[in-house]
């Protein structure tokens, strides 16, 4: 560890803090040899009183799904009973320990927190993982999980990587130790101690240069090196990098060794769990006999313990490298041999022990990509499907293969590989099908890679070409297209939403519809007939969903069925596909839809007047955004701080999403943050800013929902701001809509639009149907707003005493919502009837933070704390540490009295 005090004080502070009690991640970033693995090997000395678990990403084991988190987690295996169900099922899904669906990713996540929380409770717990940036990307980012959820379950995590693509994967959110070169008096005294005999000083000097303080060359070079070298200074650097160069030198450490020992350690590189009977079992398969390991021991160039390691990962890849083919494909074939209990590994080695096509080996590589997909590795499957395809001697199943592959490669997020593999499918000669699937990928391609404005064409394109040959995939590609163009909307270039819908028409109706199929004609009737006569079998498809079973099989459309509900004013059926949707998302652990459905069940929430509820929601989506790294533009996060009147936050947010949004090519984000501005101003009373706002919201009708949302706007906007004819022209526009749709919400909402441009008392009984209408409708901030238009409306009429009911009536119910614009103008408006009426500020909760009231509210709900864990993706031992925090500000010992310290508001609110 010479020259490393530094990076070891940081280690020591580490493991004092998980002794503690308090979990820790570090990333430990350098260049091959600068010394990662030796500081793992200090930490886990010094970690006496702690369990010390280790793995390590092998580059040849990057296809296989989960395989560095096996490393980790089995000899735990049998705690995985003790995990909540969904956990310990999407765990063995991952393991292959049953058949299931393929797990979700992050549900495997929370549940490998849940297990090393669980391992933490018997002795603090240090896990070491090297060479981070060769690991499984499902273990990856499993691990980047846990470690962004760490808090309180005395766990030390700390991820040794190379590449910084990989320690931008694995440690952006990481504190991160940095390792550079060792300063010149350590490496002249590390090079020293070296070498076997005195140098030359100008040879000493050039050593020296060429290692750039880098502890494993300033070891191997002289190593690497002949007599005549190390005396001369013969061996110049030239090009090649340092690396490269401790390779090479590693290769030279090589060519002395026996035949038969040189043969072992490529059979210890190509295996590559490092299993010591598999390894010995190989070599006598192969003739090798026991003493073949000495010489290499010797050399110190591999350790045969409890399990093989090579002295660094360079020799393991200057093993590979120095061998030939044939040599290769007979380690393989020893291996495929001798690995009887994993069918998929062995299906692997004799793929790669393989001379020429074997459609027997070829059949086996794709019942092995099937099993992978089953458990979600769909890089694993592309890797089998891929070698699968290359055996596979008959053209046709050879292209179907290399397409399946792609598919498995796109799914896995791999896009670079998924071009190329569609490059080799078209030098195939596909017949018809192949060739619009290939379409079809490119199309998705395009999408998924980048939000490309190429993505709604070419999911066009597919679809015609597709329709002759597979009519329900076709009728599917349709619906992507839409879903791609209704996200893009204004940002669309070339091909729009009338022409999918033309196109979707004409396309053939299956023999058995499905609800999918009729969610597709609604689509194309809605984009090529319009709205009103769209919306009679708009109502057929919501009811179709609204009816189905609540399974996996019907998740894939639920948004775009919901979205279709608000834009027809169907608060019943956008209230329950919404929150089918999130439900299902949580219960399947699906985080990859979760926050899609979050944000949209906001939107749902805040139109009800449950901003309490919808806050929630939003800090829960922060958290699914935490814990996977990713998130949507905030469209639930503007229409809250719209509705609480939150001007500064609210200017915040939409100036920083309006980037990510046009980033994104969504143009739909664009009409949700100008109907938020809108709903905002006329809560504050600034009509001329609300028209601005709510004219650009309403001017693409296509942007299903806030489009709509928007006209309201405009007309209360516009009649407040004395613009007359704008305000009748956006009414004709929202009544063309509201009188198709003839639900409740809609014919209250045009009833009230209408109220504002109608002169002298034929307002009233308009402001009266509005209420009627709203009344028995979930909307409760649209009747609210009804009750307040008609307060202002009576006192402007010098009607002050029946002002004073739907102000009061208003003020109260803005009041309970938390709407903090809209009550203060209710407010106002009472005060200048005669009426007082005090700002209300809400209950106090004491000085919580929003996840520390998450936690309170759902352990009053009666949650336990691993249930609170599962939804919330915590530890059940880090929610205990939050409820210990709460009980203190709160002034409270037990989860009674927590009942009775929290408002009835915040007790009451649901999470959905």
């Amino acid at each position: 560890m010479r020259g490393r005090h530094n990076e070891c004080d940081v280690l020591d502070r580490l493991l004092s803090d998980v002794r503690a009690g308090q979990s820790r991640a570090l990333g430990v970033r350098g260049e091959a040899g600068i010394g990662k693995t030796s500081l793992l090997d200090y930490l886990a000395a010094r970690a006496t009183e702690c369990r010390v678990i280790r793995a390590a990403g092998v580059e040849s084991e990057m296809d296989f799904a989960f395989a560095g988190l096996h490393q980790l987690c089995a000899p735990f295996l049998d705690r995985l009973d003790r995990l909540p169900a969904p956990q310990r099922d999407a765990m063995s899904a991952a393991f292959g320990l049953r058949h299931s669906d393929a797990p979700d990713l992050f549900l495997v996540g929370l549940a490998l927190l849940s297990l090393l929380s669980d391992i933490a409770e018997d002795e603090p717990l240090i896990c070491l993982v090297d060479d981070a940036q060769w690991l499984d990307q499902a273990s990856a980012q499993a691990l980047a999980f846990v470690s962004r959820r760490l808090l309180a379950e005395s766990v030390g995590l700390v991820f040794a990587t190379r590449s910084e693509s990989a320690a931008e994967q694995m440690t952006p959110h990481l504190s991160e130790l940095h390792l550079t070169g060792l300063g010149d008096a350590d490496a002249r005294a590390l090079l020293q101690g070296a070498l076997r005999s005195p140098l030359d000083a100008p040879v000493f000097a050039e050593i020296l240069a060429e290692a750039r303080g880098n502890p494993l060359a300033l070891l191997e070079l002289p190593r690497s090196r002949t007599p005549t070298e190390l005396t001369f200074g013969f061996a110049g650097a030239g090009a090649v990098p340092l690396a490269g160069r401790m390779e090479q030198g590693f290769l030279r450490q090589l060519q002395p060794l026996p035949a038969a020992t040189r043969r072992l350690l490529l059979i210890a590189a190509v295996e590559p769990v490092g299993d010591v009977t598999v390894l010995w079992q190989a070599a006598q398969h192969l003739g090798i006999p026991p003493g073949a390991a000495a010489p290499a021991e010797a050399a110190e160039l591999i350790e045969l313990g409890t399990r093989v390691r090579f002295r660094h990962p360079l020799l393991r890849s200057a093993v590979c490298r120095a061998a030939d083919v044939r040599d290769l494909r007979e380690v393989h074939g020893a291996l495929a041999h001798v690995v009887t209990l994993d069918p998929d590994r062995r299906a692997w080695h004799r793929g790669q022990a393989c001379a020429g096509p074997d459609e027997n080996v070829a059949g086996e590589l794709e019942r092995s990509a099937d099993r992978a997909h089953t458990r979600g590795g769909f890089a694993a499957a592309g890797a089998f499907l891929q070698r699968s395809a290359e055996l596979t001697p008959e053209p046709s199943r050879r292209g179907a293969r290399l397409l399946a592959a792609a598919q498995a490669r796109l799914h896995a997020g791999e896009f670079d590989a998924t071009a190329r593999l569609l490059g080799t499918c078209e030098s195939e000669r596909p017949d018809d099908l192949q060739g619009a699937r290939i379409d079809l990928l490119r199309a998705q391609l395009a999408f998924a890679s980048s939000h490309s404005s190429e993505a709604a064409p070419l999911l066009l394109a597919a679809a015609r070409r597709l329709e002759p040959l597979d009519v329900a995939l076709a009728r599917e590609t349709y619906l992507d297209a839409f879903n791609a163009a209704m996200f893009a909307g204004r940002l669309t270039r070339g091909v729009g939403l009338q022409e999918i819908a033309r196109a979707a028409r004409r396309a053939p109706t299956p023999p058995n519809p499905q609800h999918s199929d009729l969610l597709l004609e609604g689509l194309s009737a809605l984009f090529t007939d319009g709205y009103a006569a769209a919306t009679p079998i708009g109502h057929r498809v919501l009811q179709a969903f609204r009816n189905q079973d609540a399974t996996r099989s019907g998740t894939r459309w639920l948004w775009l069925a919901s979205i279709t509900a608000a834009d027809l004013w169907d608060d019943e059926s956008w209230h329950d596909l919404s929150s089918r949707h999130l439900t299902t998302a949580r219960e399947t652990g699906a985080l990859s839809e979760l926050p899609l459905a979050l944000h949209s069940r906001i939107v749902v929430q805040l139109f009800a007047g449950e901003l309490t509820t919808a806050a929630h929601l939003l800090e829960e989506s922060k958290a699914v955004a935490e814990a996977t790294g990713g998130d949507i533009a905030p469209y639930g996060a503007l229409a809250l701080a719209a509705w609480q009147g939150r001007e500064d936050h609210a200017r915040a947010l939409t100036a920083t999403a309006m980037d990510e949004i046009v980033f994104r090519g969504e143009g739909i984000g664009i009409t949700v943050a100008q109907w938020t501005s809108a709903l905002l101003f006329n809560g504050l009373g600034r009509y001329d800013d609300a028209v601005t706002a709510a004219q650009q919201a309403a001017e693409n009708p296509q942007e299903l929902g806030a489009a709509n949302w928007g006209l309201t706007e405009l007309v209360e906007a516009a009649s407040r701001s004395g613009r007359r004819d704008l305000a009748v022209a956006a009414l004709e526009r929202l009544s063309q809509m509201t009188k198709a749709s003839n639900t409740g919400w809609a014919l209250g909402v045009e009833a009230r639009s209408r109220a504002l441009v109608t002169d002298g008392a034929a307002a009233e009984p308009l402001y009266r149907e509005a209420i009627s209408h709203l009344r028995p409708t979930r909307v409760k901030a649209e009747l609210a707003r009804a009750h307040l238009l008609y307060g202002e409306w009576l006192r402007r009429e010098g009607r002050r005493i029946d002002a004073r009911e739907h102000l009061r009536a208003a003020h109260d119910m803005f009041v309970a919502f938390g709407a903090g614009a809209f009550s203060e103008r209710a407010r106002r408006e009472l005060h200048a009837t005669g009426e007082t009426a005090r700002r209300r500020v809400p209950e106090t909760e004491g000085d919580l933070t929003d996840q520390e009231l998450q936690i309170a509210r759902l352990a009053a709900q009666r949650h336990t704390n691993p249930e609170i864990g599962a939804q919330l993706f915590l530890s059940p031992r880090t929610v205990e540490w939050h409820l210990r925090k709460v009980f203190t500000k709160l002034g409270v010992s037990s989860r009674r009295e927590l009942v009775r310290a929290l408002p009835s508001s915040v007790v009451a609110a649901r999470s959905l």
